[in-house]
């Protein structure tokens, strides 16, 4: 049986404070209180800021990698300050801490990466030593694959203050992902989607997962109810795939697993930083092996990679 959240004893669920991290913790609200037919108030949003959120000036490998944008948020699970914790998966670290885990996942948004200029232009619009703002390695290095011909530079943010930096003319185009203006409803932001076949997202980009104690039985009854199989089994590939590799934001590393009726499918690269070569892998099984077929495709890399291919890990 599951103890119900109440007004006077709501759900505290746990969240960044950007307004992409606020429509994500809303969405998980709002799928709870349709689950078990609740009012808002038998939950309340509790925003904590990330060290990723205080230091916006310097690159994330620079100061610690992923952890920075779920540190907090998971001590405070942890210690019992709020019962649930709402992330954007594509920023998780594959390792949990001990105590906490994530069984949880909402349908996955789109996938793609949006390629935003003032214009609303592709990539292959843009002249020759045009400006690109990207705080992501995997982005950076894609680009640098395909169009050598352009400058990049560090742009980091949300999207408000991106677009805003784009108006200053500070880059002529960045990149952000499509999950997140969908969710935001930022219909009027000009963007290209950029086709997977072209370039490949983050591990988990588009996905919302949610974390608890492994010994919160209440909060696991409830979780489950709104928990998308299908999301979870394409995660199940694609994060085996980025632990095998010991990936993180510091690796320009790209994977995507995608369901046809009983057979998972899935693709993955790797990148050298400066765009200068990539190694890539494909392959597919039954939507139940979607973690061994992670693991094995990432060995195939791993095994095929040239020596020095991955100085940039250690």
């Amino acid at each position: 049986m599951t103890d119900l959240p109440t007004p006077e004893a709501p759900l505290r669920i746990g969240t960044r404070g950007s307004p992409l991290a606020l429509a994500q913790a809303h969405e998980t609200r709002a799928r709870l209180m349709a689950a078990f037919e609740l009012p808002d108030e038998a939950f309340q949003i509790e925003v904590i800021k990330t060290t990723g959120d205080r230091i916006l000036d310097r690159p994330l490998k620079d100061i610690g990698g992923k952890g920075l944008f779920t540190r907090e948020i998971e001590e405070a699970l942890a210690a019992g300050v709020i019962d649930i914790a709402v992330h954007s998966m594509k920023d998780m670290p594959t390792l949990q801490p001990d105590g906490l885990i994530i069984d949880c996942y909402l349908p996955r948004e789109d996938v793609r990466d949006a390629f935003v200029t003032l214009d609303g232009g592709s990539l292959a619009d843009l002249p020759a030593g045009s400006v690109v703002g990207s705080s992501s390695l995997r982005r950076r290095a894609q680009i640098a694959l395909r169009r050598p011909d352009l400058k990049l530079v560090e742009f980091r943010g949300n999207v408000q203050t991106r677009m805003k930096k784009l108006g200053d003319g500070v880059a002529d185009a960045t990149f952000l992902a499509m999950a997140g203006l969908n969710r935001l409803k930022m219909h009027e932001v000009p963007r290209h989607a950029t086709d997977t076949a072209d370039m490949l997202p983050a591990v988990a980009q588009g996905c919302i997962g949610i974390e608890r104690r492994v010994t919160d039985d209440n909060a696991a009854r409830m979780l489950a109810a709104i928990h998308h199989a299908p999301t979870g089994m394409r995660l199940n590939c694609e994060r085996q795939f980025l632990k095998t590799l010991d990936g993180s934001c510091e690796t320009p590393i790209a994977g995507l697993a995608e369901l046809d009726g009983d057979i998972l499918n899935f693709r993955g690269e790797i990148l050298r930083p400066d765009g200068s070569d990539v190694l890539t892998v494909e392959g597919e099984c039954p939507v139940t092996g979607g973690a061994a077929l992670g693991a094995r495709l990432a060995q195939d890399l791993l095994d095929r990679a040239p020596e020095g291919f991955f100085d940039w890990r250690t």
